[in-house]
């Protein structure tokens, strides 16, 4: 009945951003640098609609909107021009997610940015295209929203630090950019400090952003390079790319997949996740002719049974997988679900 596997995941570790989201992991360290200006980080982004857990969860989701909004009025509010640089210096490139620990594991520095490219907007942020423009002696690293925010200046200075950071992970510290250019109306008398920062030449008010380097770079082999985890996280992010057009049932069912254990599997958590409120989520479901109850219970019977073919947890260890307090409940809920009881079950496969 079951078949045996090296491992397996029941689904992705997350519910991806859907357009018009952003992971709050871009607030990572906000919380401390508002404390050194005497300021409580809470009340900053409570101010822009958001709850205060976004500065503890970086898998909370966000707007674009609120986030570049956010990083503009910290940077007048505690009277840093450079608010998103400073603040991206004290943050590590791990602010995108685990698309950062694939871009490392790749072979190549060309094979790392291609990584970046395919899945920053699948794991992080939907609105951010990243291309690659490659010329015969200088490549670029560029970036764009492709959504209308008005003045996010912080947010493409906070962007340039972390996407120099990133290419430095994967080639190396000793990478050094040719060149950056941004969109921000960056002050004379800031760009020494800009250009400090970032390592070189800074050409500011430019009509994209972008990081320049030598174009033979590309095929230089990457020092953390890792078959192994290129293979697994590739796989796994490929997954989340295609499971990121799925129906809403498929959706609600890989949250529930990824939470029963940690015995918050709750439809309001879940709304947040996928982006939208409880009623619309009822609604959306009602309309595929499903409850989030119902589906609950689906997960619960499927992976029950996975489990229990496998042979590799306890009793105790499902059930506790499974987001029940304890084996009895566990076994009660399977026996309503198939007749058998756990054991009978796992004994017939």
């Amino acid at each position: 009945m079951g078949q045996d596997t090296f491992f397996s995941l029941d689904g992705p570790l997350d519910i991806a951003p859907g357009g018009g989201q952003v992971r709050a992991a871009n607030f990572a360290g906000l919380a401390d640098l508002a404390r050194q200006f005497g300021r409580d980080a809470r009340g900053i982004v409570e101010r822009h609609g958001m709850e205060a857990r976004v500065l503890t969860d970086p898998e909370s989701l966000i707007t674009p909107q609120q986030m570049a909004d956010t990083l503009e009025y910290c940077s007048t509010l505690f009277d840093d021009p450079l608010f998103g640089l400073h603040m991206a210096t004290v943050q590590d490139p791990e602010v995108f997610g685990c698309v950062t620990a694939l871009c490392r594991s790749a072979p190549t520095i060309r094979a790392g940015i291609r990584c970046l490219i395919d899945y920053l907007p699948v794991v992080h942020a939907p609105d951010c295209e990243v291309v690659l423009i490659e010329g015969r002696e200088t490549a670029e690293l560029a970036w764009l929203v492709n959504a209308d925010m008005g003045v996010n200046d912080q947010a493409n200075y906070q962007a340039a630090m972390l996407n120099v950071k990133l290419l430095q992970s994967i080639a190396g510290p000793s990478f050094k950019p040719s060149w950056v250019s941004l969109s921000a109306e960056t002050r004379t008398t800031d760009m020494p400090e800009l250009e400090r920062l970032l390592g070189c030449k800074v050409t500011s008010r430019s009509s994209h952003n972008s990081i320049a380097f030598p174009a033979h770079s590309l095929d230089q082999a990457v020092p953390s390079a890792n078959r192994l985890l290129f293979r697994l996280l590739g796989g796994y992010l490929e997954t989340v790319k295609a499971a990121h057009s799925q129906s809403i049932i498929d959706r609600v069912e890989s949250y529930i997949r990824g939470s029963l254990a940690s015995g918050n599997c709750t439809i309001e958590r879940c709304a947040d996740k996928i982006g939208t409120s409880v009623r619309t989520l009822q609604a959306k479901l009602a309309a595929e002719n499903a409850r989030f109850s119902e589906l609950v219970e689906r997960q619960r019977a499927g992976l029950a049974k996975s489990h229990l073919a496998q042979r590799q947890l306890s009793l105790d260890e499902i059930a506790d997988r499974l987001g029940y307090g304890e084996q009895t409940s566990f076994g009660r809920a399977f026996k309503r679900w198939t007749g058998l009881t756990p054991q009978q079950y796992r004994a017939a496969c």
